[in-house]
């Protein structure tokens, strides 16, 4: 679980119009520190010229900043001049190894471009002020080298990307004891002939590519290394886009061809517009990196067109990477899992128990969940537990069934019902949100509610339920804020595929509706929410904000998981952070088949014991319990926001 956060500068370097030589894109910035200042060397193209073959070109720029954001005073540093690099200098990655800067970069010698005249080059410098001297580095095709800022066992080491341009491509390490062998053909092309030997897969898929992506950074758990994972870069089963994804993988510290951790998927995608649209649209690519403190810095080029940076918590990161530790950064499922299993002798759960609500009162933890019959109609089972897992008391009969007009069935056979509850205890009075449908018209939302005094001695006299969301939408997922909010009740729903809320005067449910749909949070573009969000439980109250789990759907394999939000306690409208990584995902049979394979849905949360405790439905079929530590979600929501 983690948290990444673009720049509000973003981009923080675009092409500059008086500079004819990056008039056109200035991207794809590799960043080394040097006392107090940050430079930054970086791939610009210029303005077309009709008179020149091609009619633009690369060079490498480099400019310097004192922030790490806003870089100046650019200029030209290595443009064309030897035959291997005659038709573009790109993509640099610059080290500080041993006294001298080392930037290498793709060197262009053939126009039309082919892969045998795209090779790597490298230039040195002793001062960032000019360029000693420059090398071709490999006597065959590849991009994207750069070298590791220290020696690995006493070798000087380097990653690359091999035959980038005669795919498959291969990242591969390379070793060696002197620094002129990193430009000695010989070495190379002994190396070359053994480079399976050398290579990382960090592939998912065969129809994936992988790119080397910044220098890598070494930290007490071993070399963090970005790069570049592009999903469905070659033609494969089923109409799926590409996606260019920044990913990152954590290297052994003293074997770098060992893989010790690795984020399950991308932690930046193209999302906004600057990302979306420009030179080569819809690319986030990895280029450099920084770690200052517990912050790791991304710089990546947009869209081939600009440079952008994003930021993430080192330690959140890691931790989520690290196997040791990735548990502690997810949640984690009880072992009596599942805990509430459809029962054939109780007719009306006899098909699935599922997608429960929660509220914890006096040290018992109280489990409302939707039970569907054999006939497809729902309605709501009752269990309690003592230490939230363990199920002490379960009753043989629904406390809540459909009984008005717009939860009966109309379609023998088909799904009607009383679905997916949501428990607020306010006062003395406990409220129950739940999906009415009747199996015809779009699902809408009812609101129910009853004494706390007869809840809690099971005299089950429920409020007659009203219906509040909009007629006519298919409007879900909806629950009460606990408290008021400026005078006001806030209620979460969702329309359509994004989460909603607005403020209600009062809970007088027959004046009072919802009316408004103000948006809080939406699918993310290319990512595991790509699809649709909803609330997963009621929202927990904070001293940093309300946190609240949303479900979010996967575009591309339809499978439910979980992520959080932060909301400002002041106004829930306002989203405070968001993690980047599914928190909570089907991995366990009774989570991935059933009713609806690959599925867990959590309607309920409760905090006990300074651990937070979600209980979901498992593939729409039976009812989970995991839990996290609080303060670990807290902490990684709360990284970069400014105390007030």
């Amino acid at each position: 679980m983690y948290v990444v956060k673009r720049s509000h500068h973003n981009p923080i370097l675009t092409p500059y119009r008086d500079h004819y030589w990056e008039s056109f894109a200035t991207f794809n910035m590799s960043v080394v520190k040097k006392g107090k200042l940050y430079y930054g060397v970086y791939r610009a193209i210029g303005a077309s010229d009709v008179l020149h073959t091609p009619e633009q070109t690369s060079v490498i720029g480099l400019g310097h900043s004192k922030d790490k954001t806003h870089f100046e005073d650019s200029v030209p540093f290595i443009t064309p001049q030897e035959d291997w690099e005659k038709y573009g200098c790109e993509d640099p990655r610059i080290t500080f190894f041993e006294g001298q800067y080392y930037i290498f970069y793709t060197a262009l010698s053939k126009y039309p471009f082919e892969a045998s005249g795209i090779k790597v080059a490298v230039a040195v410098s002793r001062d960032l002020k000019k360029v000693n001297e420059r090398h071709l580095v490999t006597p065959f095709n590849a991009k994207a080298m750069t070298l590791f800022p220290e020696r690995v066992n006493g070798k000087i080491t380097v990653i690359v990307t091999v035959n980038t341009d005669m795919p498959p491509s291969k990242i591969a390490i390379a070793q060696m004891d002197t620094i002129e062998d990193l430009w000695n053909s010989a070495f190379w092309e002994k190396w070359y002939a053994n480079v399976d030997k050398y290579s990382i897969d960090l592939k998912r898929t065969p129809y994936d590519h992988t790119e080397v992506g910044a220098t890598p950074i070494k930290t007490s758990h071993g070399w963090i290394f970005l790069y570049s994972h592009i999903q469905n870069y070659f033609p494969g089963q089923g109409n799926v886009d590409r996606i260019f994804g920044i990913e990152a993988v954590l290297l052994d510290l003293n074997n770098p061809l060992k893989i010790t951790g690795r984020t399950e998927g991308p932690i930046l995608v193209p999302r906004d517009a600057y990302e979306l649209l420009g030179h080569v649209p819809d690319i986030v690519f990895p280029s450099g990196a920084i770690l200052e403190k517990d912050t790791l810095y991304i710089y990546y080029g947009a869209a081939d067109t600009t440079t952008c940076m994003a930021h993430v918590n080192i330690t959140d990161l890691i931790s989520t990477m690290r196997p040791k530790t990735a548990a502690r950064w997810h949640f984690q499922r009880s072992l009596k899992n599942p805990i509430i299993i459809p029962d054939k002798t109780h007719p009306f759960e006899a098909q699935a128990t599922f997608n429960p609500a929660a509220l914890r009162i006096k040290g018992t933890t109280y489990i409302l969940y939707r039970a569907l019959s054999m006939d497809n109609t729902s309605s709501v089972g009752y269990a309690s537990s003592k230490n939230g897992v363990s199920i002490n008391e379960k009753s043989p009969l629904p406390i809540y069934i459909p009984r008005e007009s717009f939860e009966l069935k109309k379609i023998a056979g088909g799904n009607s019902g009383c679905e997916d509850p949501r428990l607020t205890k306010i006062g003395k009075t406990i409220y129950m949100c739940y999906t009415a449908f009747d199996g015809i018209g779009p699902p809408r939302v009812a609101v129910t509610s009853i004494s706390e005094k007869n809840f809690l001695l099971k005299n089950w006299q429920w409020e007659t339920p009203i219906l509040i969301t909009p007629a006519g939408f298919d409007d879900k997922d909806t629950c009460i804020f606990p408290e008021k909010i400026n005078g006001k009740y806030f209620i979460l729903h969702r329309v359509g595929n994004e989460m909603c809320g607005d403020y209600l005067k009062s809970l007088n449910f027959k004046t009072e509706t919802i009316q408004k749909c103000i948006r809080i949070i939406g699918p993310r573009m290319n990512t595991w929410d790509s699809a649709k969000v909803g609330i997963s439980a009621p929202p927990i109250k904070t001293k940093h904000g309300w946190l609240l789990l949303y479900h979010g759907i996967s575009k591309h394999s339809h499978t439910y998981r979980v992520g959080a939000v932060l909301l400002d306690l002041k106004d829930p409208t306002n989203v405070l952070a968001r993690t980047s990584d599914p928190i909570f995902e089907p991995k366990e049979k009774y989570e991935k088949e059933g009713i609806v394979n690959n599925v867990v849905f959590p309607c309920g949360m409760v905090e006990k014991d300074g651990l937070l405790y979600i209980y979901y439905g498992g593939a729409d079929t039976v009812v989970g319990v995991a839990t996290i530590e609080l303060n670990i979600i807290l902490k990684a929501l709360t990284r970069d926001i400014k105390k007030k």
